[in-house]
């Protein structure tokens, strides 16, 4: 257990009031390791959000810089970061925000050759990424790491989302097998995302990072939510892992990591 200086107790002091968290949670919190895939549109959310809770070493992998095109939903960017690398920018609002934590960057892509190195160093990813090729590069690390990590995907007022426990759940290829074919799906820069829809989202994956670290609540395993804002209209559609699945299958195909293609944008 954590010797909790007078301050930490003020700052986590809504956390230590809730039962299923407490005083014993916030010490899980604040030794647990979570990366987050992408500083964008579902990184922002998340990454702001578990710096507040204590997440003692958040993790941020991102290549790109920050464009004015992203302060619509990537809300961890200002004016002023433009031109600057995201991860730094979102390194910079994080420990403003909590210097309790530890904040590792990587500016550079997630690829087959380097995933199983930085991955290996956490209990949970975010998959805050906007393309096909990436999500599948993750789930695939994720199940032969064996890591828990939870899936997030958007596209004009839609929204998905599931939590998969590798070997224990079912994982994205069990659900989507492949990526689609190239130009099947609008990026976001074609067919647009109302920006508060990447918080939504990103808000949804931080509460399971936080339900997996203390243990309270149910996580979504063998569940895809989906949701359209339009209407508001939630749905949970339940899922199992597949026998044929090509990766924790009874008879996997994939058995290496390999890099696709990456067009932009994200649900399938």
């Amino acid at each position: 257990m954590i010797d909790f200086t007078e301050e930490q107790l003020d700052r986590y002091s809504r956390h230590i009031l809730l039962k299923d968290v407490g005083i014993k949670g916030q010490s899980k919190l604040l030794k647990a390791r979570v990366l987050i895939v992408g500083a964008g549109g579902l990184g922002s959310p998340a990454a702001f959000y578990l710096a507040a809770a204590g997440i003692g070493t958040i993790g941020l992998i991102d290549n790109d810089v920050v464009d004015i095109s992203n302060l619509q939903r990537q809300i961890i960017h200002f004016t002023k970061d433009i031109n600057q690398p995201k991860v730094d920018s979102a390194a910079e609002k994080m420990k403003a925000l909590n210097p309790d934590v530890q904040v590792k960057t990587y500016q550079e892509l997630i690829r087959a050759d380097n995933v199983m190195d930085i991955i290996g160093e956490y209990d949970f990813v975010v998959d805050g990424t906007d393309n096909f090729a990436t999500k599948f590069l993750i789930n695939d690390a994720c199940v032969f790491g064996k890591i828990p990590f939870s899936h997030g995907a958007i596209l004009r007022f839609d929204g998905q989302t599931m939590t998969v426990k590798p070997w224990e759940s079912a994982c994205y290829r069990c659900i989507f097998n492949e990526p689609p074919p190239p130009d099947a799906v609008p990026s976001c820069s074609e067919a647009g995302v109302l920006g508060a829809i990447a918080g939504m989202l990103g808000t949804i994956q931080t509460t399971e990072v936080l339900k997996f670290v203390t243990g309270s609540g149910d996580l979504l395993t063998n569940t895809l939510l989906t949701f359209n804002a339009k209407n508001m209209d939630f749905r949970k559609i339940k899922l199992k892992r597949q026998k044929n699945c090509p990766i924790c299958g009874e008879n996997p195909t994939v058995t290496e990591l390999i890099d696709g293609e990456q067009p932009v944008c994200d649900l399938p």
